[in-house]
């Protein structure tokens, strides 16, 4: 078997000048610092540890920091953690807030309902689960890791994979520096990095551009439902301590989406009077004059949830897709020398609202998979323990007992809540019958002329705000001479199909300001793409309705860098 694929800004002759690269050998290397990254990191350290073994292992991390990149509500169920590290609370993580109340809050534009209690499902309770900043245990971990001489690297993002002959993926390449905005290397030129292991593994986060350049060459997903995602826009406010009530969970469904359009909100009270606030929108949404960004900023004027922002001030801002399909989107796991792992290949519950738990168990088994291979001798071929362990584990158990629920949830909130209370309450997930998602979330979108337009407020500056100064204080940074890394396959789509016939949606579905159609001098429309202003959320990668926008890496450790999100 060969694979052949070409990278964005790849160009080969710059091997043949300035090469050839660097390289570093490893047992194990892990593509991304997050939750499920460092939980395979740190599982096959203790693993080596526990049976003398002396196997080496790498984590590259395209952000600035571990923790810089990732963005999550949270709400975290620490089954996960309590196996890979039992003494977690007496190491200091940062599980500090354990949930106190859950409301469940049906919104319409005025007023609300709260669910009964006794009424939720089990997915929607929280007892005995924390509130926490993702980013912070992300730090955490990684602090782990490196006590257990996982060697970690920042700022370097994997923008290539690297195969043998045979077709076996033999690693990564980090990315090149200096390379100018017309596409050539300036005087500041540096080849990247090559990074060789028996088994590498892919923990990118949702849409990971290398997780999907694999699922495309090793047909990953043959066989399998698409793939279906939210997008979820996050803010952390510092309140009122009158207001402020830790470990307080509300989440809402309804207004301001219509029936039709799957979203809701969360809210969570964390300590030290901060709360994180934020709203998911399914990106399988129709009306293409819909933004997420301004849904979100209309669910804050609701009479039941501005009371707890005034006189409140906003910390941070943050978005990022989630994958959302569930048991039934999950992509082969497993290719010869690899694996993808977390939500780079979909473990996220949607019914539950969580997905940090999913990518630590996760990790945990590939990594149990790659050391016992490396153990027996073994290289490059497939990890075949790991999909197997997965189906006996209780995370394919949760999976399975919610596979049906984005599906319900895409036909409405009337139909979907009806339908996901039946199959969780009545019959706890138990039901002989399994749904299909039928589209990706490219496919969805209608020609704007079916669709009415969407008048949104002006912001406040107080409780409502625009995208600008929400990226400013995401942190947001891109080295300026470099470029685009939100690459465009056919410069004419986004004027021709998308502006003709779809009103220009990634003006809209962006929540971070980077596409806007603008005049020339002649009245004709172009798209102009503000790649600094990129938050990497991979909105645009997901929704773009003909798939010819491509986010590739940027240069060095660019991107957000949140704090306590």
């Amino acid at each position: 078997m060969t694979i052949s694929i070409k990278y964005p800004n790849q160009s080969d002759h710059w091997l043949e000048e300035y090469g050839p690269r660097e390289s570093m050998e490893y047992d194990v290397v892990i593509v991304g610092g997050g939750p499920a990254g460092l939980s395979a990191a740190i599982r096959v350290k203790q693993l080596a540890r526990e049976q003398g073994a002396d196997v080496s292992v790498c984590v590259l991390e395209k952000g600035s920091e571990i923790g810089a990149h990732i963005l999550s509500g949270a709400v975290m169920d620490p089954r996960a953690i309590s196996e890979l590290i039992p003494d977690w609370k007496a190491l200091g993580a940062p599980l500090n807030v354990e949930v106190t109340e859950d409301r469940f809050l049906f919104l319409s534009e005025k007023g609300s309902v709260k669910t009964p209690n006794w009424a939720l499902p089990a997915s929607f309770t929280n007892h005995g689960n924390y509130v926490i900043s993702l980013g912070n245990v992300t730090r955490w971990l990684g602090e782990q890791a490196e006590a257990l001489g996982v060697e970690i690297f920042p700022g370097f993002p994997a923008a290539e994979v690297l195969y043998h002959d045979d077709g076996s993926v033999k690693g990564v390449a980090t990315g090149n520096m200096g390379i100018g905005k017309d596409g050539e290397p300036t005087e500041n030129f540096q080849l990247g990095m090559e990074l060789h292991a028996k088994y590498t593994l892919f923990a990118e986060g949702a849409r990971g551009h290398l997780g999907r350049q694999l699922s495309e060459g090793f047909k990953l997903r043959a066989g399998v439902g698409p793939q279906v995602h939210g997008l979820g826009i996050k803010e952390l406010w510092e309140i009122d301590p009158a207001q402020h009530k830790p470990g307080l969970v509300v989440h809402t469904a309804g207004w301001p989406l219509n029936t039709d359009t799957y979203g809701g909100s969360f809210l969570y009270h964390l300590d030290n009077n901060q709360v994180a606030v934020g709203f998911v929108v399914g990106l399988g949404y129709q009306n293409p004059y819909l933004s997420p960004f301004e849904e979100f900023q209309r669910y804050k004027t609701h009479p039941a949830i501005r009371t707890f922002f005034e006189g409140g001030k906003r910390l941070s801002y943050g978005a990022r897709v989630i994958t959302a399909g569930g048991l039934m989107s999950l992509p082969k796991l497993t290719f010869p020398g690899g694996a993808l792992i977390g939500d780079n290949a979909g473990f996220l519950n949607a019914s539950r609202i969580k997905g940090s738990h999913g990518a630590i168990k996760s990790g945990m088994l590939a990594a149990e998979a790659a050391f016992d291979a490396i153990r027996s001798g073994r290289q490059r071929d497939e990890l075949s323990a790991y999909p197997e362990s997965f189906k006996r584990s209780w995370l394919h158990k949760e999976l399975h007992k919610a596979r049906n629920f984005k599906q319900w949830m895409s036909k409405g909130l009337y139909v979907g809540t009806l339908m996901v209370g039946i199959e969780q309450k009545l019959f706890g997930g138990r039901v002989p019958w399994t749904l299909r998602h039928r589209h990706a979330d490219h496919e969805t979108l209608r020609p704007a002329e079916r669709c009415l337009p969407i008048a949104y407020p002006k912001p406040d500056g107080k409780l409502t705000f625009d995208r600008l100064s929400s990226v400013f204080i995401s942190n947001t940074n891109h080295e300026e001479n470099q470029p685009a890394h939100l690459t465009l396959k056919d410069a004419t789509v986004p004027v021709g199909i998308n502006l003709a016939k779809y009103a220009g949606p990634e003006s809209r579905y962006c929540p971070a300001g980077v596409y806007e159609f603008v005049k020339n001098d002649d009245g004709a429309d172009r798209l102009v793409i503000n790649a600094q202003n990129c938050v990497h959320c991979k909105t645009c990668d997901v929704k773009d309705p003909t798939q010819n926008i491509v986010w590739v890496t940027p240069e060095g450790s660019g991107g957000p860098s949140y704090p306590n999100m």
